[in-house]
């Protein structure tokens, strides 16, 4: 590769990166604006935050955006480099942003199961007229589970192809955009497979508390960077599961707690947006 090739790939790397830090910073700007925004108490209130599916999954992509590309630029840029080394340069670039398209398609559809399954438990709850106290130690059993997740070989399985994106790339790679779409698809499933649960504890603690988004980006980011591999999932099960059982016993410290046993806000109930 001569100087003049390296050279343009530099910079097409440092596009790339500074796209997704950009898109996230975005991303964060929009959500801390949607928090300050909004009627916390009721938004709170609801794990939907009473939106129609397509305003939550509008939501929830940018979640992703801004919790997702931080802690996926390694893999990203692993794979910009490595396609770099066998097609041209406008080729490189455009796959790298088909795998960005296929990863986030995957925390979509996700998106779309988070919403179904949370419809499904609020209905459950209204059913059963689940007290507030009730309601807020379930949220404390999932905060558990989600801990002792952390723990699981499925959990570690995960987390091994996301720590290793040169091993990733190269024992998973297909030529081509098609190629591209594959492999980012892959990736996404290893991801979810990795963090879904830390993404279920929103819902208790609160779908747009940004102290959480905050923290459990900073666990995955954690998880996949540092140079001792199970620190910061044990160190995050410790806290989720410690955590999570002070719920069970004294469910008013869960931030979502409704002390007056008010209702969640129904699906039809406008609510400010910062977007079109």
């Amino acid at each position: 590769m001569d100087d003049a090739q390296a050279n343009a790939l530099s910079v097409q790397r440092n596009v790339i990166l500074g796209l997704l830090l950009a898109l996230a910073a975005a991303a964060w700007a929009v959500l801390v604006w949607q928090s300050a925004d909004a009627d916390m108490d009721m938004t709170m209130a609801s794990s939907t935050m009473g939106l129609r599916a397509p305003m939550f999954l509008a939501i929830w992509v940018v979640m992703m955006v801004a919790m997702m590309f931080p802690t996926a630029a390694p893999m990203i840029l692993t794979f910009h480099k490595v396609q770099a080394g066998k097609r041209q340069r406008g080729d490189t670039f455009v796959s790298t942003w088909v795998f960005v398209a296929a990863y986030i398609l995957v925390w979509t559809l996700a998106g779309v199961a988070a919403y179904a399954g949370t419809l499904a438990a609020e209905a459950v709850a209204v059913r059963a007229a689940l007290s507030p106290a009730t309601a807020a130690r379930i949220g404390g059993a999932v905060l558990v589970a989600a801990g002792i997740y952390q723990l699981t070989p499925l959990k570690d399985l995960c987390l091994s192809k996301c720590r290793t994106p040169i091993t990733f790339i190269m024992t998973s790679w297909r030529d081509g955009a098609a190629g591209a779409l594959r492999m980012g698809l892959l990736h996404g499933v290893y991801c979810l497979g990795c963090c879904w649960l830390l993404f279920v504890i929103l819902f208790p603690l609160g779908i747009m508390n940004i102290g959480a988004m905050a923290a459990v980006t900073l666990i995955i980011f954690a998880e996949k960077t540092l140079p001792w591999p199970r620190l910061a999932p044990y160190a995050a099960a410790v806290a989720l599961v410690l955590y999570g059982a002070l719920v069970i016993t004294s469910p008013q410290l869960l931030p979502t707690f409704q002390k007056d046993g008010g209702a969640a806000m129904p699906a039809e109930m406008p609510m400010k947006m910062p977007m079109k």
